[in-house]
């Protein structure tokens, strides 16, 4: 199979049936195709536009003025053990898990281009950096699909912990790739006039905001296509007879393909029938996967950059692994009827159940208050750096 479609004729000639195909749903349903693309672009108006691009503007600011230099200076102990990356790369994190997709993998692209990591040390963070914001999954999952906020709480630290897993199984990843020692060359730390990285932040939180906008409203028309021509439950039934010795059913193998392609959608069909532990594991695969649609804005940022593909790929995929295990384990030895998990929801049931927005503005303050944490080790580098110099000088003098 490989051999065939390694042919260019075979390739474009799929390739253009394809694009044959969607031009033909496009005339055979064109006010379904235009109801998508108002669905996909009202998405993008309310939800995407507001909550990546002032993350987007943070993400360049931080590395901009040389905040996750300095950041990286104090946090080396911390991130190099666990992780094999510089402590530069807990500005991507961080943000990634504050901003969700892509906003880590962005960070982790910016500090490769600006010369703060290595390009192994790059692939290592874009496996696991790259994750959904707690907004999305208390405020939609949680509280929106599952209406429980035992549920979102409980998504929420498996996302988080299966992510740090997955960072520790690609520590092993391409050590040729590092310096003797394990460690990278010292990086001096340059940073920007405000004025120039202020505006250049903001233009490219521009245009890395509407590439995923052009994305999330051409998956939303691909699905509809997709349900429309039949061929999305037909691919359903097969998977389902396919995956019927672990449980499947059609129903779960069309909630999986459209996961599979789009975040949103996916967790969306978990409305329905199922057992709780069945829906939240399903949930958590696809929270750690992602979907394709995130994958290829992801893409978008990595372009010419040089950086494989297969280790964002793999981290993803194993992320969606690791999460859905993780989900099992413990709706099998602690479950949500016990009385701990129900102290648990008192607690944050006032959190939990608060709508999108008020979770998203939850998110976005967050955000800024560890920006100001940024600024606050950016001092704490700075005084630090001059107090070894002068102990330095000091001890040249002696000699």
């Amino acid at each position: 199979m490989s051999r065939l479609f390694s042919h260019q004729m075979i390739r474009d000639g799929l390739v253009g049936c394809a694009l044959l195909c969607c031009a033909l749903a496009m005339i055979c349903w064109p006010r379904e195709i235009s109801a998508a693309v108002r669905e996909g672009m009202g998405l993008c108006y309310n939800v995407i536009i507001p909550s990546l691009f002032p993350f987007f503007i943070l993400t360049s600011l931080v590395i901009s003025l040389g905040l996750a230099g300095y950041l990286g200076r104090l946090l080396e102990p911390v991130m190099r053990p666990l992780f094999r990356v510089g402590g530069v790369c807990a500005a991507p994190l961080a943000l990634g898990f504050i901003g969700g997709y892509p906003v880590g993998a962005r960070a982790a692209l910016t500090l490769y281009e600006n010369g703060q990591c290595t390009k192994t040390e790059a692939e290592r963070l874009l496996a696991f950096c790259n994750n959904s914001g707690p907004a999305f999954i208390l405020g939609v999952v949680g509280a929106g699909v599952f209406a429980d906020s035992r549920v979102g709480l409980l998504l929420c630290l498996i996302h988080a912990a299966a992510s740090v897993c997955v960072g520790l199984v690609f520590r092993f990843y391409h050590r040729g790739g590092e310096t003797p020692g394990g460690r990278t060359a010292a990086i001096s730390i340059t940073a920007q006039r405000f004025s120039s990285a202020f505006t250049d932040s903001v233009k490219g939180a521009v245009t890395s905001t509407l590439n995923i906008c052009a994305f999330v409203m051409c998956f939303t028309v691909l699905i509809r296509m997709f349900l429309l021509s039949g061929l999305l439950p037909t691919l359903a039934a097969f998977l389902g007879k396919v995956l019927a010795p672990l449980g499947f059913t059609e129903a779960w193998a069309r909630r999986l393909l459209t996961g599979l392609l789009e975040l949103s959608s996916g967790v969306a069909s978990l409305t329905g029938d199922g057992t709780l532990e069945g829906k939240a594991a399903m949930a958590a695969f696809l929270l750690g996967w992602a979907g394709i649609s995130v994958h290829c804005q992801v893409l978008s940022f990595l372009g010419e950059s040089g950086l494989s593909t297969k280790t964002y790929i793999g981290g993803k995929l194993l992320h969606g692994i690791f999460s859905a295990i993780l989900t099992a384990l413990i709706f099998r030895f602690w479950p949500l009827e016990a009385q701990v998990s129900s102290y648990l929801a008192a607690q944050v049931e006032s959190i939990a159940y608060t709508d999108f927005s008020t979770a998203l503005a939850v998110s976005a303050a967050a955000a800024w208050g560890i920006f100001l944490v940024f600024f606050l080790l950016a001092a704490l580098g700075v005084r630090k750096k001059p107090a070894k110099t002068c102990r330095n000088r000091k001890k040249g003098m002696v000699q």
